[in-house]
């Protein structure tokens, strides 16, 4: 495990160190054997370590890692950009499993997040949260963002989205009986998973009609 999650930084890490170690390998392996379509496998991993290496890390790094703690220490914007926003590049330490602490480093770019989703959010500088690492390889990390403070709170953020959608709904016409059931809906929703009792109040006024 270790070895494999020492590769899979490597490539996740250092894109175009690895595509030129692809070539190599691949290229001298096609002139020993004769066979120059292994060129085309190595232009093909190539390309998928570029689209999806970091995914492979993140994804590999929660099913089979060990979980810690890691706090951002520093945070440098850079001058190149990803859909038209600054890429950072970010230094941090993890705890590891002696309860000692190791650096690390990681990009806009190279995080690795989970869960996998099109979306890049990473914790903010001197907070801790959650990882998860291999043992004995502890630079290695996934970031598991939903657990972390920051996280809880978007995800409760994004749970009230459609009770406030509905809230609009009802004000704008109480006695529509659709438009209450789908408020009503809304609110239990929330509550069966937030302790809120303002919402725990609307439900029983709502419940009442």
């Amino acid at each position: 495990m270790v070895f494999l999650s020492k590769i899979l930084f490597f490539t996740s890490h250092h894109g175009f160190l690895t595509v030129i170690a692809l070539f190599l390998f691949f290229g001298l392996l096609s002139a020993l054997t004769k066979k120059w379509a292994l060129l085309i496998i190595a232009f093909i991993v190539s390309i998928g370590n570029v689209i999806s290496g970091q995914f492979l890390n993140a994804w590999f790094l929660n099913t089979y890692g060990t979980e810690s703690t890691a706090v951002i220490t520093s945070d440098v914007e850079t001058s190149s950009t990803l859909n038209e926003q600054r890429i950072h590049d970010y230094e941090a330490i993890v705890k590891k499993t002696d309860g000692s602490y190791i650096t690390t480093f990681f990009s806009t770019t190279t995080a690795a997040i989970y869960p996998i989703e099109n979306a890049i959010r990473i914790p903010q500088k001197e907070k801790r949260f959650p990882v998860k690492f291999i043992p004995d390889y502890e630079k290695n990390i996934v970031m598991l963002y939903n657990q972390s403070d920051e996280g809880k709170m978007l995800l409760k953020y994004q749970k009230r989205a459609p009770v406030e959608k509905a809230r609009i709904q009802y004000e704008a016409d109480p006695e529509n009986q659709e438009f209450i059931r789908e408020y009503r809906s809304a609110l239990q929703n929330y509550l069966n998973e937030y302790d809120d009792p303002e919402y725990s109040a609307k439900l029983r006024q709502l419940e009442s009609k």
